[in-house]
């Protein structure tokens, strides 16, 4: 009995890293993606979103993405999405934090007509401008 515990201790140590991880299973949404959106202050605007399949996070039906949204006239918004089927949330965050311009969305993938990947976003910064809220809407390149 006095040898069982160190025995399965060295077992368990034995483990290669990530043997539990399972293959990534579900669809791969990483890609470059033309926007159209509407925020509650800024009105109208259009952007450039890159999504990025982080394999190595990614397990059975779990997808990690790192992302970014280039917005003219606003900045560039890295952050990451964790996404399970065909949806996602979102947490972005513009390098220029003068403004607290950052948020979290909520994203539904779908197919275009095209067969390309095409994304609908709610999104909500609860400090840029005493809170906001936005949609948007984007299509694969």
């Amino acid at each position: 009995m006095k040898y069982l515990l160190p025995a399965l201790l060295l077992t368990l140590c034995a483990l290669p890293a990530g043997a539990a991880q399972k293959p990534y299973r579900g669809p791969d949404y990483s890609g470059t993606y033309e926007c159209k959106g509407e925020d509650g202050h800024d009105g109208p605007y259009s952007s450039t979103v890159t999504l990025k399949l982080v394999k190595e996070q990614s397990t059975g039906k779990y997808a990690a993405y790192a992302f970014e949204m280039k917005v003219p006239g606003f900045g560039t918004y890295p952050g990451h999405a964790a996404a399970t089927g065909t949806n996602a949330a979102i947490y972005f965050a513009n390098t220029d934090q003068t403004n607290k311009d950052f948020g979290t969305g909520i994203v539904h993938f779908s197919r275009a007509m095209s067969g390309k990947w095409q994304f609908s976003k709610y999104y909500y910064e609860p400090d840029y401008k005493g809170g906001n809220y936005g949609t948007e809407t984007c299509v694969q390149d």
